[in-house]
């Protein structure tokens, strides 16, 4: 009997229809050792040397993985490919020791049958580089935060951590709130012109330019108004017409940042949920007709490289189910960014062939959206391109000039099955039509519509922008991108409003705090230098334990000063309109382990705290009443009646503006698969309706 150890049970399950009954496989159920949560855990003495114990809990998991082991003739460690992957091989390896010359290292990209049978031929050593990559990432962060935090402690406020990548992602969030509140808007005016031509019943809109020779800015009424008395008797003519064609070319496959921006935008999800959803994809899932089967690659990886084998099942698909002519002439091969590990390939389908409504009724709903997206951006990265026909008027009016485009769809090419989702504010491309016009035509002028403008200042980041920002800055990795956003949410120091990132007040003075006295570790680029340094230990050519060191040395003595020199920071609780029906004081916002709620800033002599209370705008069917926003036990957000302990009123429904038009009771919206239900919430009344 052979053994196969992977980190989960789900894995193991998909593993083990492939391999047969002389092998067993195994899960260690993720991380079995790590650094001690009650101590430092690092002799900084001894070259760094971690300190590691088992992890709580997993002792009798353990002894049962080392039962295994002795028994077996080969110990195959198939954990994740990647540094974390690694490192849990590598301990596993050290808790067996005895079995030393049976273990073997696999790894597969994709959880199919021909990649992990090809593993298990082609087994290799534990890479000791790619463990002190992430003993050395490991280490960095328990130095920060195990020295830094203990002062925020002591200094602004219990239970407060720094971390390595999340200050410096916090910095970003911070930094963006500063830029927004000091942000001072410019005025600016912009000038359309309606024109008639004379064939043509409607007319179109041509923008201001300034004169044929350059291209004026107008900041003023007075100037716009000048520019319009100069314009009222001017003559329009068509001075030129350009033709062309204008490609748009698909997208890449998803690397984690990307498909983690997309899904964000599409769908709202989280970073966190995004990533839950594509391992649950990846592990494997009991397909119906297939069996328990993995349906995406690995889904932490910053190369947009595919296999040769997924791009010709891509061809094949593209040409049955759009044809030839969305093939484009030589296939797409895609470049990786510099910076990036292409240890593996780009997220993709595992099989190509099987298409996500084929397979609906197997999944979950956000599962089938999450493997919809991937399968569908997979396959429009291999199409030929999106062409337009674009139409270019310049227009004279006596010495100024205007502009008109026009641009009309003339093939599809991938956008026939995908295209990118939009980050807020931003709008989708669409057809624009120009009438018939010839060069030298003269045109009636139907009005000029001059409007005012102002600057807006940067948005806020939602957690898509945030993930796009640290990954062009350089900062974390892959697989650091959604914890490091869960962490500074789950700290407090950031809120998250629909999908932008908001800084707390508490987030605002960590920040500061940091960025005064802990330059480098707040620093964007020598954050960005450390990666780099990292992934210089995973290639071999550095020393882990010396760029430990290198870090170290300075950051003691940072530390130090900064002990001495950070006085006692008091925290400002942001006030609200409600007054104390105890006191009369305006009663604070303050932070609990169950979220926020209000309290009287006269602690300790007046004790009174209340639930803050998020109002829907409906009215109570039964008393008329406020319907507010409460929260099971199970944390399933519902609707109930303000005075609902006497009323009784309460839906799951989410109260919308609609009323019900035969009682006047407000709307419930239902979500179902057939499309969203609209219930009367007066159970009496029993009107709905349906909208897809």
């Amino acid at each position: 009997m052979n053994l196969v150890i992977v980190e989960s049970p789900a894995k193991s399950k998909t593993i083990k229809k492939f391999l047969g009954s002389n092998y067993k496989i195994s899960a260690s159920m993720g991380h079995i050792r790590d650094l001690p949560k009650s101590q430092f855990g690092i002799d900084v003495d001894n070259n760094f040397e971690p300190k590691y114990i088992t992890i709580r809990g997993k002792s009798d998991l353990i002894k049962a993985l080392k039962k295994d082991a002795k028994a077996a003739k080969k110990i195959y460690l198939a954990t994740d490919p990647d540094r974390e992957g690694e490192a849990i091989s590598w301990h596993l390896a050290n808790l067996i020791p005895d079995e030393a010359d049976k273990i073997q290292r696999v790894t597969f990209n994709e959880i199919t049958e021909k990649a992990v049978k090809n593993a298990i031929k082609n087994p290799r050593e534990i890479d000791m580089n790619l463990v002190n990559a992430q003993q050395a990432r490991r280490v960095l962060d328990r130095i920060v935060g195990y020295k830094i935090s203990p002062i925020l402690w002591r200094k602004v406020h219990k239970g407060l951590s720094a971390g390595r990548v999340q200050s410096v992602a916090l910095r970003l969030i911070v930094d963006r709130e500063n830029e927004i509140d000091n942000f001072m808007p410019e005025e600016y005016w912009s000038l359309m012109a309606e024109l008639l031509p004379k064939k043509a019943k409607k007319a179109f809109k041509a923008k201001f330019y300034g004169t044929p020779d350059k291209k004026i800015e107008i900041h003023s009424k007075e100037e716009m108004d000048k520019i319009v008395a100069e314009l009222a008797n001017a003559k329009y003519v068509v001075k030129s017409i350009k033709e062309g064609e204008k490609k748009r070319n698909p997208a890449p496959p998803f690397i984690t940042s990307t498909l983690q921006q997309d899904a964000s935008r599409k769908y709202g999800f989280s970073t966190s949920k995004t990533m839950m959803i594509a391992q649950q994809l990846y592990e494997g899932l009991d397909i119906e007709g297939h069996g328990t089967i993995g349906l995406i690659t690995y889904m932490r990886t910053d190369s947009t490289r595919i296999a040769d084998v997924a791009r010709d099942a891509a061809h094949d698909i593209i040409v049955k189910k759009f044809g030839s002519e969305y093939y484009p002439e030589k296939p797409r091969v895609y470049k990786s960014k510099k910076s990036a590990q292409d240890a593996h390939e780009a997220i993709r389908p595992s099989y190509p062939e099987i298409e996500p409504a084929s397979i609906k009724s197997s999944l979950k709903p956000d599962q089938f959206k999450l493997y919809k997206l991937i399968w569908e951006r997979f396959i429009a990265s291999q199409m030929e391109s999106a062409v337009y026909n674009t139409l270019g008027v310049d227009i004279t009016a006596d010495k100024y000039l205007f502009k008109a485009n026009g641009s009309t769809i003339k093939f599809p090419g991938y956008m026939a099955l995908y295209t990118e989702g939009l980050e807020e504010g931003e709008a989708e491309e669409k057809d624009t039509l120009l009438p018939e016009l010839t060069e030298n035509e003269t045109l009636t002028n139907k009005g000029l519509l001059p409007e005012q403008h102002f600057t807006e200042p940067p948005p806020r980041f939602s957690e898509a922008s945030l993930v796009k920002a640290l990954e062009e800055k350089g900062i974390g990795r892959p697989s650091t991108y959604s914890p490091t956003i869960s962490t500074i949410i789950a700290r407090n120091y950031v809120e998250r409003e629909k999908k932008i990132l908001l800084p707390t007040e508490l987030g605002k003075v960590v920040t500061e705090l940091l960025k005064e006295h802990f330059t480098d570790i707040m620093d964007i680029s020598f954050t960005a230098n450390l990666e780099k340094e990292l992934d210089e230990v995973e290639e071999g050519t550095a020393d882990w334990v010396e760029l430990i060191r290198n870090f170290y040395d300075p950051f003691a003595k940072i530390l130090e000063i900064a002990e001495a020199k950070i006085g006692k920071v008091e925290l400002k609780d942001e006030e609200s309109d409600v007054p104390c029906d105890k006191c009369g004081r305006m009663m604070v916002i303050k932070q609990g382990r169950f979220g926020k709620f209000l309290a009287c800033p006269g602690f300790p002599e007046c004790r009174n705290t209340k639930a803050i209370v998020e109002d829907t705008g409906a009215k109570c069917p039964k008393c008329g009443n406020r319907v507010v926003v409460r929260k099971s036990k199970k944390g399933r957000k519902f609707f109930a009646c303000e005075n609902s302990q006497e009323c009784g009123f309460m839906t799951w429904d989410t109260p919308t503006k609609e009323s019900c038009p035969n009682c006047g009771s407000f709307l419930g919206k239902r979500y179902s698969k057939k499309g969203n239900q609209y219930i009367c919430s007066n159970e009496a009344c029993g009107y709905e309706k349906k909208k897809k």
